[in-house]
């Protein structure tokens, strides 16, 4: 859910959404911080949330002043939580204030040490005390902010290289990505990413952009993957049946500018959006999910399925995704996307084909999916893609790419 900034001016609302982005990228980092200093096992959730906004603007913002951050701390505890709280985020505010000087030290690069908390930019703030957790996963998960199951988890499938290079990955500063391989002018305000057709936009005039333009969008080099993947089949009737805000949906248009395309979500609200975007598109057809199954039955060459995923693949533009990774989810999380991939099956004309997309990392939501079409289904998966993350923090962001995973399931 966004943050409600009503009532701010820019400046305050940009420096509230910031705050709120540090301390939900930064949650298990900054509990590890304050954790010597908490004396109560328990506390409610507001103080914990006076705590964590305050500790996050003292050690990731280096234009805040300490005092500054702990008055303000301390009066809205006073005012939000309860009689006596601004004593308490007081005392533990100071106690973090005094884990690194005023002109703040840095190392060129995270070096997993205890006294040091890695940064968006590839440097290390210095502290003045060893504060990380002792065992090597244990100071991998606090001060990634990972947890330790998932950092298990692909070890097991990349190997430990790989693993810590997608964990490090997560800290990294995603950049707008434009889609200009069907551009037919130059795109200003850009500088080109190291994938062709691809561009960093570095202007701030994005929405004049692409209302002005139908022939760029935003969208990450890997989420582009998955269309461009099946570019040389030759589809008639092309069913987009979980579309979102019609990204994927744009491509579509690009990449088969001859095929009748039906576009769709089940939320509410992305559906009208859906229907502002593609409004005067008469090659995009956008109705609501009971309609589509009325009226492209038996008859799609192609249907893309972006289902609902974990999101693993972009915990860089998803971190709050990384607090929901766990058993009970993989498990809802399969049972919708094996229940997306079946119903969508009676769209299909003879020949037609699922094109099955997520930007998880996990094999259960990906090829365990399709091996499952495979045997109960008679599909054949072919065309398989999974790509990793790429960009660490302080790398330049024309290397950024999100995580994704393909398939094509043919029969």
């Amino acid at each position: 859910m966004p943050l409600d900034v009503g009532g701010l001016d820019a400046r305050d609302a940009a420096l509230a959404v910031a705050i709120h982005d540090a301390a939900i990228r930064r949650w298990w980092t900054l509990a590890a911080v304050l954790s010597p200093y908490i004396r109560r096992p328990m506390i409610e959730p507001r103080m914990r949330a006076a705590l964590h906004c305050g500790a996050a603007q003292m050690l990731l913002f280096d234009r805040l002043p300490a005092h500054a951050v702990i008055d303000e701390t301390v009066e809205w505890a006073k005012h939000r939580i309860r009689h006596g709280a601004g004593g308490m985020v007081n005392a533990i505010l100071r106690r973090v204030s005094e884990l690194f000087d005023p002109e703040r030290s840095y190392r060129s690069t995270w070096t997993r040490r205890r006294d040091e908390i890695p940064l968006p930019d590839g440097r290390a703030l210095v502290l003045a005390e060893p504060v990380m957790p002792e065992s090597a996963e244990d100071l991998l998960s606090a001060a990634l902010s990972l947890p330790r199951a998932l950092l298990a988890a692909w070890r097991h499938a990349f190997g430990d290289e790989t693993a810590e290079r997608i964990a490090c990955h997560t800290l990294a500063r995603p950049p707008v990505i434009i889609n200009a391989r069907h551009a037919r002018s130059p795109v200003p305000e850009t500088t080109p990413h190291e994938r062709e057709g691809f561009l960093v936009y570095t202007g701030d005039r994005l929405g004049t952009l692409l209302d002005a333009r139908r022939d760029v969008w935003v969208q990450d080099p890997a989420s582009a993957g998955a269309v461009e993947s099946a570019a040389d089949l030759s589809p008639s009737v092309i069913v987009d049946l979980c579309a979102g805000r019609g990204t994927k949906t744009r491509q579509l248009r690009a990449v088969f500018p001859d095929a009748e395309i039906i576009a769709t979500d089940t939320d509410a609200a992305r559906l009208a959006e859906l229907g502002r975007v593609f409004e005067s598109d008469d090659a995009v057809m956008v109705e609501p999910i009971d309609r589509v199954f009325e009226i492209a039955a038996g008859r799609a060459d192609l249907v893309l399925l972006d289902v609902p995923c974990s999101n693993t693949g972009v915990l860089a533009r998803r971190p709050e995704a990384r607090y929901r990774v766990g058993p009970k989810q993989t498990e809802r999380l399969t049972t919708t996307q094996r229940q997306i991939v079946a119903d969508s099956i009676r769209l299909l004309a003879p020949a037609g084909s699922i094109l099955y997309s997520t930007c998880a990392l996990e094999e259960a939501e990906n090829m365990q999916i399709a091996r499952w079409a495979g045997r109960w289904h008679g599909f054949k998966p072919t065309r398989a893609r999974l790509d990793t993350p790429e960009g660490l923090p302080g790398e330049p962001p024309t290397r950024y790419c999100d995580g994704s995973f393909s398939v094509l399931l043919c029969r």
